[in-house]
């Protein structure tokens, strides 16, 4: 009888599991595509062109928190766009971003429950090619790592609290799941 059931860690498991607890495996929350342009027009019309093209969504304003004197910026100006993406087109798209950066990223890249890395110039992105009407731009992609179980922390009935070992996923959990998932490798900052 007990050859049937395996024991994990305190607890014996039900018969027929696979071993491993379904609630620890990581999951992308979100992908963002942010694309700066400062106070210029002109670039903030082509990164919303090109933000556009590649995900197929229509792109957001990012508008300054402050005012910044020195840039000639004020509260409210538009200074970005961006993109927020969640789910199976999140993924269809980092597998291009990370092939723009030859599946490579720098180890300090990752930090708890995210990772963030920039693309120089756009034209390094597979399947997209020059626009002289957008011209040259390039865009930061930020990853966002969750947990199954994170909504019982932000909903509104009933709210429960999360122990901090199933919030926080650490840079090496994160590393694991990108070479896994995507066959990224996590670099050395000198490497």
């Amino acid at each position: 009888m007990q050859e049937e059931s395996t024991v994990l860690k305190e607890g014996v498991q039900k018969k027929g599991s696979s071993g491993a607890n379904p609630m620890t495996a990581i999951r992308i929350n979100r992908v963002v595509l942010n694309i700066g342009t400062g106070n210029d027009e002109k670039a903030q019309a082509g990164a919303k062109k090109l933000l556009q093209f590649i995900t197929g969504r229509k792109p957001a304003d990012g508008l300054s928190k402050k005012r910044i004197p020195t840039f000639k910026i004020s509260k409210g100006t538009k200074i970005s766009a961006f993109v927020t993406l969640r789910g199976a087109p999140a993924k269809d798209i980092l597998k291009k971003m990370f092939a723009a950066v030859d599946n490579k990223i720098p180890q300090s890249a990752i930090s708890e429950n995210s990772a963030s890395f920039g693309i120089r110039e756009y034209i390094e992105i597979p399947g997209v090619k020059y626009d002289p009407s957008i011209g040259m731009l390039g865009m930061n992609v930020s990853i966002s790592f969750m947990r199954s179980g994170l909504r019982v922390s932000i909903r509104k009935r009933q709210m429960a609290r999360i122990p901090k070992r199933h919030r926080i996923i650490s840079k090496e959990e994160i590393a694991e799941y990108l070479n896994k998932e995507f066959g990224t490798e996590v670099t050395a900052i000198g490497g």
